[in-house]
């Protein structure tokens, strides 16, 4: 364990024994990351989209979905009450 906590950055405060972890949650997660930013293109790229935003309204109600198109491709805007909402979307949906 003290080899683990020598290396480790200054930023980091790994004090866990049993799971040994190594990066402090806060220094990954940004409390202001809340907007998620998707481009869509194709035949089908409104509908991706639309299917998208709609997931995410219906999963998160204070989700606020901003779609436009920028031809030929449509942007898909998302705003998130928080970042961890923001990450559960990503993960559940396989985004980037």
């Amino acid at each position: 364990m003290k080899s683990i906590k020598e290396a480790q950055s200054d930023l980091v405060n790994d004090t866990c024994a049993e799971c040994g972890s190594f990066v402090d949650i806060g220094t990954v997660v940004e409390e202001s990351d809340v907007l998620l930013h998707l481009q869509f293109s194709g035949k089908t790229a409104k509908e991706d989209a639309q299917t998208l935003a709609d997931k995410a309204s219906a999963r998160f109600a204070d989700a606020v979905v901003t779609l436009t198109e920028k031809a030929p491709n449509w942007l898909l805007d998302i705003e998130f009450g928080c970042s961890a909402e923001k990450m559960i979307f990503q993960l559940e949906n396989s985004l980037p």
